[in-house]
């Protein structure tokens, strides 16, 4: 039987793994991520978006940065990460391609990183948001925890306007000693 070896910084859940993201992952980052609806949901994605777009984010990936491809099997379904912001703070976003949608998996991979950032890297907060018009990412935020603090302006880079985004904040829990 031939064993295959995990990426030491693969995170695995129930159904998911989450491993880092490499160049091979560019056409399908674009292509679903690319869709139009996907898009117009995040604040950084373009529309269109062309794997050459894909592969330039990748590599411009830095230690500031955690971001993990999300996949169901050997199939990649979207993407979800974390960038530091200081002070043991990291903003939490995330994406999952139209085929996938509904099924719990942004829950499902945001709660690992949630896990690890609250755990491994010691985070004590984490911010995140979205846009007024995604009750989809409103509960899956929701779900993991988080209490709304406010609302802010964002430019959606697919609509190519500024637009109104629900805050949130999710404290590390305490430590029962």
């Amino acid at each position: 039987m031939l064993l295959r070896r995990r990426h030491p910084d693969t995170l695995s859940t129930a159904r998911l793994s989450l491993r880092p993201l490499c160049a091979r992952d560019a056409g399908r980052i674009a292509a679903l991520a690319g869709d139009a609806d996907v898009a117009r949901m995040t604040a950084r994605i373009p529309y269109p978006y062309a794997p050459e777009q894909a592969l330039a984010w990748i590599a411009s990936l830095d230690r500031n940065e955690l971001v993990r491809g999300i996949f169901a099997g050997r199939t990649l379904v979207g993407a979800c990460g974390y960038t530091l912001a200081g002070n043991s703070s990291a903003e939490l976003g995330y994406w999952i391609g139209k085929p996938y949608w509904g099924r719990g998996y942004a829950t499902e991979a945001a709660g690992a990183l949630v896990s690890r950032g609250f755990g491994e890297a010691g985070l004590t907060r984490l911010t995140c948001g979205h846009l007024v018009d995604n009750p989809a990412s409103q509960r899956v935020i929701q779900k993991l925890g988080f209490r709304r603090f406010g609302f802010d302006r964002v430019w959606c880079e697919a609509r190519g306007e500024s637009v109104s985004a629900v805050r949130y904040e999710l404290l590390r829990p305490r430590q029962e000693g």
